[in-house]
């Protein structure tokens, strides 16, 4: 009777202190609750049956303990007491645990792992849901431990251990040896995994580009049908085609294999030719520039300042001199000029050209038919007056000019030529 009295004296003193109840009073071994501490919040998808005053641990290590357990919407939210001397990052995450499977729950916390620690915990802070988490209960064991040995296929265990030694036995050789390729396909897989997932990002372009074209597909797959109608219409030529295409190229074997050797020897002839042309070297481009500027040097245009250039001719117009040069017989005094015929002053002396290489000789060209002879032109009448032609008189009369300085045309010469030079030359 005493005790209960004094357990009524001592409640009754208690409840006029500020004291929430028994979850104010520290459990045996939990954390001091003297000195100075900061607060977090963690919020726990289900708590179980965590109660006020458990203990907070790091490392399995009691750092502070739980001050409050309240139930937030659909998830609980607990709050802890952490001592000052624990320091944790920012991104710290907690896992509900327990000491053993019959002992008593307690808060862990850690920080993350594989990912870099950020920042520093600090008091108010917050651990939402996406870092916290809790381990499986002994009874949820149990329960999944019993579901897979009642109706979870284990009584099939035997069944299969029995089949496979079936298959097995007397073929573990080959049952190593593919193992064996299976581990070497698999590290070759890995070795070249880098141009695998190039080679599937390939195909991923390939099939968006494909699902953008998927009307001009669409389009094209109609369009195929006529096409192929028009292909199988047209077999039976395609296939004369190709047969002829077949003897075409028969023959051009043919006739390349029977003109080896002439274009072999062809080849043989030309090669001194291109030879010499390779000795020839820079002078046969430089020759051949000397054309656009002929007969004056390709350098001629530096000499002239301006748009225009003074030019003196002495023109020589004898026409005998000049019926010579073109009919190629002797022009006065029945001689050619000869090497040592004066030159225009101021003209220097061209120098000798370098004796041209030997080529060797052409092979015989095919005989032409000669061509048709040229009339003659006739001449002109005579006129009634003097007998002789209006155009050319001195040619009637086989002579031109008067006096004693009259000379006549070289013998042989042909009048209708000469008329038409002089033809010009008339008053």
């Amino acid at each position: 009777m005493r005790t209960a009295a004094w357990t009524v004296v001592g409640s009754l003193l208690l409840t006029g202190c500020e004291f929430n109840g028994w979850y104010d009073v520290p459990l045996p071994g939990g954390a001091a609750s003297d000195g100075h501490a900061y607060h977090v919040t963690v919020d726990f998808r289900d708590v179980l049956d965590l109660v006020p005053q458990s203990a907070v641990k790091v490392d399995d290590v009691t750092v502070g303990a739980v001050e409050k357990v309240e139930l937030d919407g659909w998830h609980a939210r607990v709050r802890l007491r952490i001592a000052d001397s624990v320091k944790l990052p920012g991104n710290a995450v907690a896992d509900l645990r327990q000491t053993s499977m019959l002992g008593e729950k307690y808060v862990a916390l850690s920080p993350p792992a594989g990912t870099r620690p950020v920042g520093r915990l600090r008091d108010g802070d917050r651990i939402p849901l996406s870092r916290s988490g809790r381990n499986p209960e002994v009874e949820e064991v149990l329960s999944a431990l019993s579901a897979l040995l009642n109706g979870g296929g284990v009584a099939q265990l035997k069944t299969i251990t029995v089949e496979l030694n079936k298959a097995l036995g007397g073929r573990e050789d080959r049952v190593r040896s593919l193992l064996k390729q299976l581990d070497t396909f698999l590290g070759g897989l890995d070795d070249q995994r880098a141009e695998i997932v190039r080679a599937l990002k390939g195909v991923d372009r390939l099939a968006e580009r494909l699902r953008k074209e998927k009307n001009t597909i669409a389009l094209a797959v109609d369009t195929m049908p006529p096409a192929l109608k028009v292909l199988a219409d047209q077999r039976r030529d395609l296939t004369k085609m190709l047969t002829a295409l077949s003897g075409l190229g028969r023959t051009g074997t043919r006739v390349v294999n029977a003109s080896r050797a002439d274009t072999v020897a062809d080849l043989k002839k030309l090669r001194p030719v291109l030879q010499e042309l390779n000795k020839a070297g820079d002078d046969l481009p430089d020759s051949l520039e000397i054309l656009t500027t002929y007969p004056f040097p390709r350098n001629a245009t530096d000499a002239v300042k301006g748009d225009y250039v003074n030019l003196k001719i002495t023109a020589d117009l004898d026409l005998a001199d000049l019926y010579g040069n073109v009919t190629g017989k002797p022009g006065k005094g029945g001689k050619s000029p000869g090497p040592g015929t004066p030159r225009l002053p101021g003209v220097p002396t061209p120098a000798p050209l370098p004796s041209l290489p030997s080529l060797p000789s052409a092979p015989p060209l095919p005989s032409t038919p000669p061509l048709p002879s040229t009339p003659s032109v006739p001449s002109a009448p005579p006129t009634p007056s003097s007998g002789s032609s209006l155009l050319c008189p001195p040619v009637c009369t086989a002579a031109y000019g008067t006096g004693s300085g009259s000379r006549r045309l070289p013998p042989g010469t042909d009048t209708g030529l000469a008329e038409l030079m002089l033809k010009g030359m008339l008053p």
